[in-house]
């Protein structure tokens, strides 16, 4: 349960930063990193999910 949790922090995070990218902040010069940086949670909440669905984590 713990874990789905965490993993719904993390997307919820990843689609607060990729609003912000394309939103207030899509004219500031460090947008592309924080696009990196939200496609960097979604692929570990991704990762969380499938590692807990395959019964490893």
């Amino acid at each position: 349960m713990a874990l789905w949790l965490f993993v719904f922090l993390i997307v919820l995070s990843a689609s607060s930063v990729l609003y912000l990218s394309f939103g207030p902040l899509r004219r500031a010069p460090n947008v592309g990193s924080l696009r990196l940086i939200a496609a960097v949670q979604y692929l570990a909440a991704l990762l969380l999910a499938g590692a807990r669905l395959l019964g490893k984590a």
